[in-house]
């Protein structure tokens, strides 16, 4: 079956690290200055301590002292961005709220998030038929679209994914009493009682557990653009569910061979279109990214169009298939682009064309000849997420030594941020991988100078201090990044 395109069929021409045309995508885009605006969790002495012009990592790497439970392990921004949920390895779910004062900071409303609600979401359990344990780790959060004065929003772990309803209810309590005793009589003026407000409780009520139907660990779940249906994708499955129904789903995708000996490839992340209810895409562990039009069949087992760049021969190596993995999926705003990422690059694929991507950014080419140190400390295996702006002309993603990457469409050069407590509004450092060999000689010629003082040697990275999950607010230029178990908030005011 042809799946069917509602935009025009023009073909843009150009293949990897090419722009886009200048109709859909500027080819000069202003770069965005970000600013520190919040942290939330506690934050490592060292992160504090650290002078601006140094650049080494913590003598004793934070993940050392964090309980594990606290890695905050999934972060997502509401429709309307005015709440922000993150979900941690404990199973909790921590939901914050937009400052609802009507505050003004330099002629914006005030960005400042504060923690709404607080539940656990998830309990970690035991397969006793597999002998398996299964863990509380929220995997991811889905916001549904608000249609009345309660929020919900999805959640899962490895195996079960559960619907939350998050409302506000007014506890009321009586002032005052009756001034007539039973059985007497009365005498003057009736007092009565009367209802107060004392204080807001918002309460996390779980409405539907949807279980029993993934064999293994689910890694993604999104909801569709119907509101009424949603998909939840495992390494080899993807079902789809109604909402209102707990007790059985629809397996639409199946790459499971008869012989597990014969499996090649895992999927990696799975996505519904943002207008069209009947496209969905998922990637593989082999790089590919498969479009599924549910009008064709029931089980989608053959793609309608499939996105994958050719390998070249010449640069094949021992790690081309790990590092060529998806590990994150998304379409743009206008359902015209995907978004993916892979070990060392970010590529926006045009849905007309897929032979090649159409804009590909380099994030971790400085890691390119460390990749046997990588794959001996297991960094290799990290599944960085991406992003888009609220306008789809900037790209946001994680790294290394609590760095995030952030890119102008249309423009090759990309920024490096790093992620670290500061002053309010205070811009944050612009950092450099490495750097041109003539300011690192610079540098240790003169090492009190402020040449490359923004300058990083890739030796000196800390792979432990790694921001894997990122969200961007879905109208304003407000990004929240999940760094262990800290939650950073950096805005462009």
């Amino acid at each position: 079956m042809v799946m069917e395109v509602d935009e025009p069929s023009t073909q843009h021409g150009g293949g990897a690290g090419t722009s886009m045309d200048t109709s859909e995508t500027p080819s000069s885009v202003d770069g965005i200055e970000w600013k520190f605006s919040q942290v939330k969790g506690t934050v490592d002495q060292d992160d504090t301590s650290i002078a601006d012009g140094e650049s080494s990592p913590p003598t004793t790497p934070p993940m050392n002292d964090v309980p594990p439970a606290d890695v905050i392990s999934c972060v997502e921004f509401s429709h309307d961005g005015e709440y922000l949920a993150t979900g941690d390895k404990g199973g909790r779910v921590v939901i914050f709220q937009r400052d609802q004062s009507g505050k003004y900071v330099r002629g914006v409303r005030s960005r400042e998030y504060n923690v709404y609600s607080t539940f656990q979401s998830h309990e970690p359990e035991f397969d006793y038929l597999k002998s398996l344990e299964i863990e509380e780790k929220i995997n991811q959060i889905k916001w549904l679209k608000k249609k009345n004065a309660a929020n919900f929003i999805l959640s899962t772990n490895d195996k079960t994914v559960k619907l939350w309803k998050i409302s506000e209810r007014e506890r009321k309590v009586a002032d005052d009493a009756w001034n007539v005793e039973r059985g007497g009589s009365f005498i003057g003026r009736l007092n009565i009682p009367s209802i107060v407000p004392m204080e807001l409780i918002v309460e996390a009520s779980p409405r539907r557990v949807y279980g029993n139907a993934h064999t293994y660990h689910v890694n993604s779940i999104s909801v569709n653009s119907d509101e009424e249906t949603f998909l939840s994708a495992d390494d080899l499955r993807i079902n789809l569910w109604h909402l209102e129904i707990t007790n059985e789903s629809f397996n639409i995708v199946d790459i499971k061979p008869t012989n597990m000996e014969e499996l090649t490839e895992v999927i990696t992340a799975s996505e519904f279109h943002p207008t069209q209810c009947h496209w969905l895409v998922y990637s593989s562990s082999k790089g590919s990214i498969r479009l599924c039009d549910m009008r064709d069949k029931a089980l989608c087992d053959q793609h309608a169009k499939i996105f994958e760049e050719p390998e070249d021969p010449a640069a094949r190596s021992f790690f081309s298939e790990i590092i060529a993995s998806v590990s994150d999926v998304k379409f743009s705003h206008d359902g015209k682009f995907l978004l993916t990422r892979d070990y060392l690059t970010v590529k926006v694929w045009d849905l007309r064309q897929e032979r090649a991507p159409v804009e590909t950014y380099a994030v971790h080419e400085h890691l390119r000849s460390k990749l046997c140190q990588l794959y001996e400390n297991d960094s290799i295996f990290d599944k960085f997420e991406c992003g888009w702006s609220g306008d789809d002309k900037h790209i946001l993603t994680g790294s290394y030594h609590n760095l995030f990457r952030t890119f102008a469409r249309g423009t090759q050069e990309g920024k490096t941020w790093e992620a670290r407590p500061a002053e309010m509004h205070q811009p944050l450092r612009n950092r450099k991988i490495g750097g041109s060999a003539s300011s690192r000689k610079k540098r240790a010629q003169n090492p009190g100078g402020a040449a490359g003082d923004d300058e990083i040697a890739p030796d000196s990275l800390d792979f432990t201090r790694k921001i894997l999950h990122t969200a961007w607010h879905p109208q304003e230029n407000i990004i929240a990044l999940a760094a262990t178990n800290n939650l950073y908030i950096f805005s462009d005011v």
